[in-house]
């Protein structure tokens, strides 16, 4: 639906559905469409595949998986620049939270308040979870529709 990106990896809804998250991993790049029915991605870029370019990372970071957190921000493990680079639903803010691995591949948000974030250092096999200033979405599909990607 989305062709042609340059190895798509992690994907995610926003907290009402209606936008769709892409990070492209060769290109560091955070993408995203407008959802106005399910299965229905539109863009309003110029340039296929329409998305609206959210960021780009400069030097070489790449983009893996992702999950957005409750005030919709898109949490994206980082390659290289080892962390999770955070980005607002507009754009307008990029932050880098560090973990002590280059290879971050992933994050999810669990615990009882989804502020858990739990985060696969790749490099080091090891999985991290910290508290997270923001609750996540679940995970998990319900009745309505909250999804994260990774």
């Amino acid at each position: 639906m989305l062709f042609p990106l340059d190895a798509p990896n992690g994907i995610g809804l926003s907290p009402g559905g209606d936008r769709l998250y892409v990070a492209e991993t060769h290109t560091g790049r955070l993408w995203a469409w407008d959802v106005p029915e399910p299965g229905v991605a539109v863009g309003s870029g110029l340039l296929e595949p329409h998305g609206e370019l959210l960021a780009g990372l400069p030097g070489l970071q790449l983009f893996d998986s992702l999950a957005v957190d409750g005030e919709g921000n898109v949490c994206v493990a980082t390659l290289n620049n080892g962390g999770i680079t955070v980005v607002s639903p507009d754009g307008s803010s990029v932050e880098h939270v560090p973990t002590d691995d280059l290879l971050t591949t992933n994050i999810a948000f669990g615990g009882p308040d989804l502020r858990t974030a739990f985060v696969t250092a790749s490099g080091t096999g090891r999985l991290l979870s910290t508290t997270w200033p923001r609750p996540g979405l679940s995970s998990f599909c319900s009745s309505s529709t909250t999804a994260t990607g990774g």
